[in-house]
């Protein structure tokens, strides 16, 4: 091999890299030990963009194409070189590439309970769960607060942070939004957007942005589920004595359907608490129904009927007391003088 061959081995013409790892958001490129030359072909594919960092410093960035390394497409390495062998010798340099696609299906949950003050149910601990999109907007920005020196990075030393974040905003959203709990499900849409919105400003400082942020389930406490469960079947049953016949009806039925003496026993309680019920609600539909009228009496004046006992007359105002023509006071009829007491009602005179 001669020199110039072996000189040649320690160049690198071509600089590129292709995402083998769907969740790689940032990749230094491996010069293997060798040196860059000058000349040499780089290539950023769309959704990358490729960063020069040199003597510790970001010198250059280039968007999506293709370029010839020069003075031209350099000019900040070529102000922080100082070239000794002409324009077309080797530099070192680090090369970073930085994936700009989005990143999709990234889940975020609460691991502790979030608190919620509900105007039904007072204090109450939500759980909620979703997904989460998001993307490097500021490469630069990226590289120097997130990724670093580091040979690789994933979304997964992300992740984390962002999910604090997340149920850190959710937590806010919930408190301002004022929306009822029995409501929240109607809600996941206008709840995710607001949310998004809290949540976009709190990343920006990594150099990342928030695509998407979905709300795909909040659920409630067992207890406050039990409860809304129960106010559904008072709503459906309607009829509150109704329903506690339906449910008598319904343990009736099951107890039957059990053999042995512990059915028979429950049976015949439930029957009998049945018989009660339905004979109370009988009784009460008689009582209302079977009134009987008031007693009255005729008018001792315009022999209209009014109520027996009463002291004037409601129609003409007469006083009811006995008239020297000899009526009763009582039942109007005629009575002979000094009788004491009628001889129609009874009445004393």
């Amino acid at each position: 091999m001669s020199i110039f061959n072996f000189i040649k081995g320690q160049l690198i013409d071509v600089i590129e890299w292709t995402d083998s790892d769907h969740k790689e958001m940032a990749h230094r490129f491996d010069t293997g030990g060798k040196e860059i030359m000058m000349g040499a072909q780089l290539t950023v594919r769309e959704s990358q963009v490729a960063i020069f960092v040199t003597e510790g410093r970001i010198a250059d960035v280039f968007q999506p194409g293709r370029y010839e390394l020069s003075t031209q497409n350099l000019p900040v390495l070529t102000a922080l070189k100082s070239w000794k062998y002409g324009f077309n010798s080797p530099f070192k340099s680090e090369v970073y590439f930085i994936n700009t696609r989005q990143f999709l299906d990234l889940k975020w949950g609460t691991s502790n309970p979030v608190m919620m003050r509900d105007k039904d149910f007072g204090m109450i601990r939500l759980r909620a769960f979703g997904i989460y999109s998001f993307r490097v907007q500021d490469p630069v920005t990226f590289l120097k607060e997130v990724f670093g020196t580091a040979a690789y990075f994933t979304t997964e030393g992300v992740e984390g942070q962002v999910k604090r974040m997340i149920v850190s905003s959710l937590t806010d959203t919930l408190a301002e939004s004022n929306i009822p709990a029995l409501d929240l499900a109607a809600n996941y849409l206008e709840l995710s957007e607001q949310a998004k919105e809290i949540i976009s400003p709190r990343i920006a400082p990594l150099g990342l942005k928030l695509e998407s942020f979905v709300i795909e389930n909040i659920s409630l406490p067992q207890e406050v589920e039990k409860a809304m469960d129960r106010r559904t079947s008072m709503g459906v049953a309607g009829d509150l004595d109704q329903y506690a016949k339906y449910q008598a009806a319904e343990a009736l039925r099951e107890s039957a359907s059990n053999p042995g003496m512990g059915g028979m026993g429950a049976g015949l309680a439930g029957a009998m608490m049945m018989g009660k019920m339905m004979n109370e609600q009988l009784g009460q539909s008689v009582s209302s129904e079977a009134k009987p009228a008031a007693a009255t009496a005729a008018c001792v004046a315009c022999r209209a009927a009014i109520p027996q006992g009463s002291k004037f007359c409601p129609v003409c105002g007469e006083k009811q007391e006995a008239k020297a023509a000899g009526f009763c006071a009582s039942c109007g009829n005629p009575v002979e003088a000094g009788a004491k007491f009628c001889p129609n009602c009874g009445a004393k005179q």
